[in-house]
């Protein structure tokens, strides 16, 4: 999801309330905008955190995942579970009660402290394809363009697409440019993408149509890890320069 306002860093009106949707006959989805804002996304990742943990808990019986997106979150639940527990109510009601308890819950309950992490990325030469027509497309030096990337912290929006795959914003208007016209059909592994005031970092060899900008040695998605997502939504994240030897010492291609 790149196609959103660059300026939606600073929305003009909060959104008042949620609203929630069905989503087949077990799942809810739980919206907080219809058009994406840095409060609604923030909200959508302080529900799904709260959620998931209660989740890991076992206290959320008859709930069997929870999938946050950018300004809304998917609630997958059992539906003979819930009819078990409340014979009296539809399924569907039964958990939209327990979603907006919770909901509410949390409204009282004191703000996290982000998770803060630096983010080395190679601006050089076969890591960054796309570097200079981004400045070109952009108006601006090489150099200029490396300068905003890594200049402020921003929000890690969410996780998807493929597992690990974070959506990184928002940046300076700056920033602002379209996607490739024509996708590739391969993007390295650590690839970092621009496209609209947004960043990705590609989390295994993939297909793609950002513009590659640099490229991490750090490793997004591992199964043996735990947990298997290096990031998060909700976290901070900034983008630090490195060298190419700085990347390959890194990587572990050099001794």
């Amino acid at each position: 999801m790149s196609d959103v306002n660059c300026d939606a860093r600073n929305p003009v009106r909060a959104e008042p309330s949620w609203r929630f949707e069905p989503c087949g006959d077990s799942c809810i989805v739980v919206v907080f905008a219809t058009l994406f804002s840095a409060q609604a996304n923030r909200r959508a990742v302080a529900f799904s955190a709260a959620l998931h943990e209660r989740l890991v808990q076992g206290s959320l019986t008859g709930v069997t995942d929870v999938i946050p997106a950018m300004v809304s979150v998917g609630v997958h639940y059992s539906p003979a579970i819930f009819a078990t527990r409340s014979p009296d109510s539809v399924p569907y009601d039964a958990v939209v009660e327990l979603l907006d308890k919770a909901l509410t819950q949390l409204q009282t309950a004191p703000r996290t402290t982000p998770r803060r992490l630096e983010i080395p990325v190679c601006y050089e030469g076969d890591y960054a394809p796309d570097l200079l027509g981004i400045a070109t497309a952009c108006g601006m030096t090489p150099g200029e363009v490396i300068a905003v990337h890594t200049a402020q912290w921003v929000d890690v929006l969410m996780v998807g697409f493929a597992p690990g795959h974070p959506y990184i914003g928002m940046h300076e208007p700056a920033l602002k440019l379209a996607r490739r016209a024509v996708p590739r059909t391969l993007v390295n592994k650590g690839s970092v993408g621009l496209a609209n005031c947004q960043s990705v970092i590609y989390p295994s060899d993939l297909p793609g149509g950002w513009n590659i900008v640099g490229r991490t040695p750090l490793t997004m998605f591992s199964p043996a890890n735990e947990p298997p997502c290096l990031l998060t939504g909700g976290d901070k994240i900034r983008f630090v320069p490195i060298t190419a030897r700085e990347f390959a010492l890194m990587a572990g291609a050099l001794p």
